[in-house]
């Protein structure tokens, strides 16, 4: 902590005053009535005892109180310091009180949103480590109770062994799935994760997507479709295994929460020159107002029964902000209860060279 501090002369100035007018006034009264003094001595008097009992006053009082303030001060200071964060460390004393108020105040204030948002924080972790527990919890224990079956002579029979190991064997999947999914974000957002970026044509990467997810999107008799069924290729520049894992994301998302016999579609927008808009729209449950903030945390769901039966690790649209923002890029949602989501990301538009060396894009 710096030795100096801030002077206030304020009190110094006001009590000398007070106090030299005061001498001053009681001497010239008592030399009129004991010396009978005429006026102009007793003005002339005055004002010498005035002024030296003023210089006097001021700097007695200045010094005492400049001692008596700053060694409590100072321990005030000291005291505060020892906080590692704290605004005061390296900060000059000050003795003038209106000065001192107003950083303890500022101190008190950035003290009170400091432990807010810890609370904040701590609240959120509480909340994060219950829903890890939980995620690995189902499996763990799935796998568990088909190893102890089979542990307790159900192994004997081929055809259960056989059986419980497959389903043992999709709980230790699971488990390396939600595994995988936390090394990602964590190097996401750790920033350890390379992009390899390259020039790809969105739209085809898109339909690759449509083949993979028909399968899944039949069983609910959902139609998977772009808006235009005669887009052209559309090329962009990013990580095209992450792109398309930001895709199967959202995609599966929308099937996953679609109405049987719905919709998932899909637009690519023109933003500016630089920049498109990819959008997948559904018409299923919808997500409610208060629940939209939180959509991209990790292991938060919508559905607070617990309910897993829709399957997945929780962290896949916490994957697809990080993929998205690792790109530097936005990613939005909109969706209204009972109606439809909408979830769109943007993504940086680039040229291919025709035949004569000029740069375009075919959309």
């Amino acid at each position: 902590m710096k030795i100096n501090f801030k002077k206030s002369y304020k009190f110094a100035i006001k009590s000398a005053l007070f106090i030299s007018l005061f001498v001053s006034g009681f001497g010239m009264i008592l030399s009129a009535i004991l010396f009978r003094s005429t006026f102009s001595a007793l003005l002339l008097d005055g004002l010498i005892s005035l002024f030296f009992v003023y210089l006097f006053s001021f700097f007695v009082l200045q010094y005492r109180v400049e001692r008596f303030i700053y060694r409590r001060v100072k321990k005030i200071y000291d005291d505060v310091s020892l906080l590692e964060s704290s605004t005061f460390i390296n900060k000059p004393i000050t003795t003038d009180m209106e000065t001192l108020t107003r950083e303890v105040k500022k101190f008190a204030t950035d003290k009170k949103l400091e432990i807010e948002m810890l609370q904040v924080r701590e609240e959120y972790r509480r909340e994060f480590l219950g829903n890890v527990s939980h995620e690995l919890k189902t499996p763990l224990f799935t796998v568990q109770g088909y190893l102890s079956t089979l542990l307790d002579g159900a192994m004997d029979d081929k055809s259960i062994r056989k059986k419980y190991l497959k389903r043992a064997e999709k709980g230790v999947e699971r488990l390396i799935y939600i595994v995988e999914d936390l090394d990602m974000i964590t190097k996401l957002e750790s920033g350890d994760l390379n992009l390899e970026f390259i020039k790809f044509d969105i739209v085809k990467l898109i339909r690759n997507v449509f083949d993979l997810l028909e399968m899944k999107a039949d069983k609910k008799k959902i139609t998977l479709a772009f808006e235009n069924d005669h887009i052209q290729p559309i090329f962009v520049n990013g990580d095209k295994d992450k792109i398309q894992q930001v895709v199967e994301n959202l995609i599966v998302n929308s099937i996953k929460y679609g109405k049987e016999g719905g919709l998932t579609e899909v637009s690519i927008v023109n933003l500016t020159n630089k920049k498109v808009l990819v959008r997948v729209t559904d018409n299923g449950e919808g997500i409610e107002v208060q629940n939209i903030p939180r959509l991209f945390e990790r292991f938060y769901r919508v559905d607070k029964s617990g309910s897993r039966t829709e399957g997945g690790s929780g962290l896949g649209l916490s994957i697809v902000k990080h993929i998205i923002e690792a790109h530097k890029e936005k990613i939005y949602v909109e969706s209204e209860f009972g109606i439809g989501s909408e979830f769109s990301f943007t993504l940086e538009k680039t040229f291919i060279t025709d035949q004569f060396g000029l740069k375009k894009n075919k959309n």
